[in-house]
Order: structure tokens, then C-alpha cells, then sequence
């Protein structure tokens, strides 16, 4: 009996210590939050659909690097693709480029130390990004920096949803296909990338260069009008949110996790009442355990209401992406789930251009035509199984 108390004991202060870090560190969290300065920018603007396209292009871009290149990657794998980006890397540091990669500490948390030391002895520089840290252990555990971002020279940059892994060239056997959106940008917007790089190597080194000269050459403008917003904390939600109430004929929402906040979901709602056309794209088959039943319970909702939700079968769907009445398109690294609403680094590029904004929808009919349309008699025929895991889901989905 005393060993049975003493363990609902021990069990109740860690989870009254878990509770109180999360909020105390949620709340100092939010008394230095700054909202982003974003403004309208030009560039050229080019996306990319597929993994293997899109690394070859990468890296051809790597390799002619020939000042200084800034990498942020919420994961990096111990595999061959791994091992090929790390060593373009080296290369590029060995012939005398700068080089600076962060990567997320826990989505990177399995690549090889010995690798990332050979890096730094070829004069590479590398932090990890988002370390747990006193006092708030817990909550800084939980906001990753989500962001998968790239400058090269102060010219080229890359935004979007691919990480650093086999997965996203095609040769996981369970993924693949992996469908995801990438934007490759010259013009205007580099300055926006290049200052969110420098500003988390600051953060994360305590070296700040967002005053150097070099890292900013002039650019020449491009003709699609965009504006790259970074967000942490509550700053997504509030951008979908404005985003989503400013529509007055169709929303088109494409992630791999549909997890939504009250408030997000409420807006969604509403935009239904004024007669807003609503098509959600998410994948058929899950990467992570329970962010499917997570978001059943939304799903269903809205299929009540007529909306039109897609499965993605033909390989796994990553894409982060949102048009509000073929006047801007959004891609970038948030999902439409918790974690980027309220805990994770995010940033995504929100483009205004009508030929873009076209191209873009045109991307996502056709991965809507490789889709299978989910009926509401799917989510509300008895099924015991599943309605567990929603319920473990629903408390486990800002856990993701």
C-alpha cells in the first residue's frame, strides 16, 4: 500500500512539474515574442514537386557556392543521402566557402556526431539548433524549430517542406512517393531568408552577423510579389487566421497533418456559413502513430458541412500549403496542425502573383486527382478500434 501511494506520489510532482514547466515556459516564452517584420518583396520564384528534381538542383547550386552558404534543416538522417549533402558541404568548406548549418536538435537527433566533426575539421561551422535548456527544460523540448531553409552566396535560396533524408528522393519503401512543395527564390526575398538564417545562428552561437555587408548584395528583382513571414509561438495561427477570415470564395488546404486550433477550426466553420468552398488535401497513409485519429474529429465535422477532403494515395503527402480565393498562395514549412500554431519555428513565403497563384492550384488539382475523396460514412461507421485511438490522439496531438 506504502509503495503503491509513494508512486502515485512520485508520479503526480512529475506530472505537476511537466504541467508548470509548460506553461511558465510557454508564458516567458510569449513576453518575448516580437511580431515579424515582413515586407512585400519581388523575386523569381520557381517550386518544386518532386525530391529527386529538386536535390539535384540543390546541390548542383551548393557546389557553384563560392562566398558563403547558410543551411537550416529540421531533420538531417544518418544514411547515404545524409553522408552526400554533408559531403558537398565539406568541399564547398574545404575550398574556402563559409559554410554554417544548423540543424534541429531533436529532428536531427540521430546524425552521426563523427560526421559533423569532420565538417568543422574541413572548417565547416555547425550548432545545433533548439537545445532544451534551464529552466524550462520541458517546453523548450517541445518548440523545434521547424524550419527547412537554405542561402547561397546571398543569391539563391530554398523554402519549403523537404528535409535531408533518402525518404525525400524516393527510396524509403514505406513513403515513397514523397510528394512535398519546394520554392527555389532569386530576387528581393533572399534578404528575408538570409536575415531569419543569421538571426537563429545568433540565437543559437551568440555570434551575430546580421550587420555584415557581405551577406547581403544587392539583388535584383523578380516579378512575383511575396512576402516571407517567420513565426514562432502564436504568430502562424494568427496569420492563417486572418488569412482563412479574409475569404470570400474558396479556401484550398494542403498538409500532411490536419490538427487545427479552436480558433483556426471556428474560422473554418464560419467561412463555411458565408459560403466559402473549402477542398482539403492530407495524405491516406500516416508517417507518425495517431495524427490520422487526431484529425478525424475535425474531418468529420466539416464533411458534415460538405466540405470536399482528399486522401492522398499515391505515395505520402508533405506539402504545406493554403490559396485563399486564387489570390494568395502560402508555401512553406508549417503544417496545419498545434505544433506549428503555437510551438514551433516556422517560416513560409505567401506569394500574390496571378500566374503563380495558378501554377500552384494547378499543382494541387493534380495531386487531388491521384486522391481518393473521404466519405463521412468512413469516419462515422462503428469502429471501436479507431475511437480509441482518437481519444489517445486527442490528447497526445500538440505531441506530434
Amino acid at each position: 500500500m506504502n509503495f503503491t501511494f509513494g508512486l502515485f506520489g512520485i508520479l503526480f510532482l512529475i506530472l505537476l512539474w511537466l504541467t508548470l514547466d509548460y506553461h511558465l515556459g510557454r508564458r516567458n516564452h510569449l513576453k518575448t515574442l516580437y511580431p515579424p517584420h515582413a515586407p512585400k518583396r519581388h523575386s523569381h520564384i520557381e517550386i518544386f514537386t518532386d525530391g529527386e528534381l529538386l536535390f539535384k538542383d540543390y546541390f548542383d547550386e551548393l557546389k557553384r557556392a563560392r562566398k558563403h552558404i547558410h543551411i537550416l534543416f529540421y531533420i538531417a538522417k544518418n544514411d547515404s543521402f545524409s553522408k552526400e549533402f554533408f559531403n558537398i558541404l565539406m568541399q564547398k568548406a574545404k575550398e574556402g566557402v563559409e559554410v554554417r548549418l544548423m540543424l534541429d536538435w531533436l529532428g536531427s537527433f540521430s546524425v552521426d556526431r563523427k560526421i559533423i566533426k569532420k565538417l568543422k575539421e574541413a572548417g565547416g561551422q555547425f550548432t545545433f539548433s533548439q537545445v532544451p535548456r534551464l529552466p524550462f527544460l520541458f517546453y523548450t523540448s517541445q518548440v523545434r524549430n521547424h524550419r527547412k531553409t537554405t542561402v547561397i552566396d546571398g543569391k539563391v535560396g530554398y523554402i519549403g517542406g523537404y528535409n535531408i533524408g533518402k525518404e525525400y528522393v524516393n527510396k524509403d519503401e514505406k513513403l515513397s512517393p514523397w510528394r512535398d512543395y519546394q520554392l527555389k527564390i532569386k530576387g528581393e526575398g533572399i534578404i528575408d531568408l538570409q536575415k531569419e538564417l543569421l538571426t537563429n545562428w545568433h540565437k543559437n552561437t551568440k555570434i551575430n552577423l546580421l550587420q555584415n555587408k557581405a551577406y547581403f548584395p544587392e539583388t535584383e528583382p523578380g516579378p512575383i510579389e511575396h512576402e516571407i513571414i517567420p513565426a514562432e509561438a502564436t504568430i502562424q495561427e494568427n496569420t492563417f487566421l486572418n488569412l482563412i477570415s479574409s475569404a470570400k470564395e474558396t479556401i484550398m488546404i494542403g498538409t500532411p497533418y490536419f490538427i487545427p486550433s479552436p480558433k483556426i477550426f471556428h474560422a473554418l466553420l464560419k467561412a463555411i456559413k458565408r459560403g466559402v468552398a473549402i477542398k482539403i488535401l492530407v495524405p491516406k497513409n500516416a508517417d507518425h502513430i495517431l495524427v490520422q485519429e487526431a484529425s478525424f474529429p475535425y474531418l468529420r465535422r466539416l464533411l458534415k458541412e460538405k466540405v470536399q477532403v482528399y486522401q492522398f494515395s499515391k505515395g505520402f503527402y508533405h506539402a504545406k500549403t493554403l490559396l485563399i480565393d486564387d489570390r494568395v498562395c502560402d508555401i512553406g514549412t508549417a503544417n496545419f496542425d498545434k505544433r506549428s500554431f503555437f510551438l514551433n519555428y516556422e517560416i513560409n513565403c505567401y506569394m500574390y502573383d496571378k500566374n503563380f497563384i495558378q501554377l500552384a492550384k494547378e499543382t494541387i488539382e493534380k495531386d487531388i486527382k491521384d486522391s481518393k475523396l473521404l466519405s463521412l460514412e468512413e469516419l462515422t461507421k462503428p469502429n471501436l478500434w479507431r475511437s480509441t485511438k482518437e481519444k489517445l490522439a486527442s490528447i497526445f496531438s500538440n505531441f506530434k
